[in-house]
């Protein structure tokens, strides 16, 4: 059930340069936490009306990733590296001017299939 949210204030991105990032965190996802493509889930939003350090002048961004389990802090610190690194050469968005939030979900909090994961 990874999940990689992505909330930038770039303006619309072409679908096929957004597909293929999306494709490529995906698959960066399932390999950095050892899961299944098969239950990652991607998503990319853009045009979000945002500031980073009370700058709106350039582009910022906001990256949610969720996982059941538990992240350790050398996974976070890879994936923070690799998708901050993704985001600027294929986005141009300032590694400086990107949050990422890491959280851990517990099995009977994350439903899907219509059931939950417990």
């Amino acid at each position: 059930m990874p999940l990689i949210k992505i909330q930038t204030s770039l303006l619309s991105p072409s679908a096929p340069e957004v597909n293929a990032l999306l494709k490529k965190l995906s698959a960066e996802l399932s390999q950095q936490l050892g899961k299944s493509e098969a239950y990652v889930m991607t998503s990319f939003t853009s045009g979000v009306p945002m500031t980073f350090g009370g700058s709106a002048d350039e582009p910022t961004c906001f990256v949610e990733i969720k996982n059941i389990g538990t992240m350790t802090p050398t996974q976070t610190q890879i994936m923070s590296q690799t998708f901050c690194q993704h985001l600027e050469s294929e986005l141009g968005i300032a590694k400086q001017r990107t949050y990422i939030e890491f959280a851990d979900a517990e099995r009977h909090l994350w439903g899907w299939n219509g059931k939950t994961f417990a």
